[in-house]
């Protein structure tokens, strides 16, 4: 039997504990043994504790850190993810960057980083571990690059959920970054551009500084999820858009489509029972949203029949 700390003790054990990355027993200090499981129930197993830490990461007290956020949902994807390394790799990219013109040249000229745009869909691309590794990822996870090197750079970004795409941008300026093309600099114009080029918005469709607001860490951590969410559901991989949308669960704004859809995913796999049951415990918790949450429960209770 192998022992089931997420990871092997190391020197940046206590930034894991302090995250919440660490499961209970090892933050404790002992390890547990767990008996060895099929390779079905391991990976089930797995899945249901990344989802239990990234709950127990995005609802505690006090910040969320974007990085580990990211590595948790990253996590459900690829269980045996090794989180110290990649905060180390997050750690060496900021070495020597002092500002943000040395920061785009580490990330996009000296190490390569750029946007994903021949294989935009691929799930590895929401995934932060995966984009660091292969140096490729969509408009929010290589905005999450530049965030956390730039934080740990002393070089202050934010997050920008403009429709359509995601920007960053220097702390309490109006100077936009678009990661994707390359760390590109841009004004009030290009992002306008870039807005409708985007989204397909006509000119009766108003652009401002409401469209350009600054996203915090758990929106931006619901964006990558519902990325994660479109391209599961695309592939009909249900058994992946579950565990999504169980982190999805843990973030505020949770819509009642979102709710039957982890349902549906549950049904898809055959639990039927699981799914209406879930719902049903929903309807006691939201009986404002009673009616499509019956609805969907009694549909799915009836493939029991």
């Amino acid at each position: 039997m192998k022992c089931c700390c997420l990871r092997g003790c190391g020197p940046r054990s206590a930034t894991l504990a302090r995250y919440g990355m660490l499961a209970p027993a090892r933050r404790a200090g002992r390890c547990r043994l767990r008996r060895p499981a099929g390779r079905r129930e391991d990976a089930e197993r797995r899945a249901v504790d990344a989802v239990e830490r990234f709950t127990a990461l995005v609802t505690g007290r006090g910040r969320i850190p974007l990085d580990a956020g990211a590595l948790a949902i990253a996590a459900g994807a690829d269980p045996e993810l090794d989180t110290e390394r990649w905060l180390a790799e997050l750690d060496r990219l900021a070495t020597g960057v002092d500002s943000l013109q040395t920061l785009t040249r580490r990330i996009f000229v000296d190490e390569g980083f750029a946007g994903a745009t021949e294989n935009y869909y691929d799930p590895r691309n929401s995934l932060l571990h995966e984009v660091l590794g292969r140096r490729r990822g969509i408009p929010i996870t290589l905005s999450v690059v530049c965030i956390e090197v730039g934080r740990r750079a002393r070089v202050g970004l934010e997050g920008v959920g403009m429709p359509g795409h995601f920007l960053v941008r220097t702390i309490g300026t109006e100077h936009y970054l678009d990661p994707f093309d390359g760390g590109r600099q841009l004004d009030l114009a290009d992002c306008e551009a870039l807005f409708r080029s985007s989204t397909g918005a006509g000119a009766n469709v108003a652009f401002g500084p409401h469209l350009l607001t600054t996203a915090p860490v758990p929106a931006i951590l619901t964006r990558i999820l519902q990325n994660l969410r479109a391209v599961y559901r695309g592939s009909r991989s249900f058994a992946e858009l579950e565990w999504v949308l169980r982190m999805r669960l843990a973030l505020p704004g949770v819509g009642v489509p979102e709710l039957v859809e982890l349902a549906q995913a549950m049904g898809q796999q055959g639990r039927f029972l699981d799914g209406a049951r879930f719902l049903e415990d929903r309807l006691r918790e939201r009986p404002a949203d009673a009616e499509p949450l019956d609805l969907a429960a009694k549909t799915l209770r009836a493939n029991l029949n």
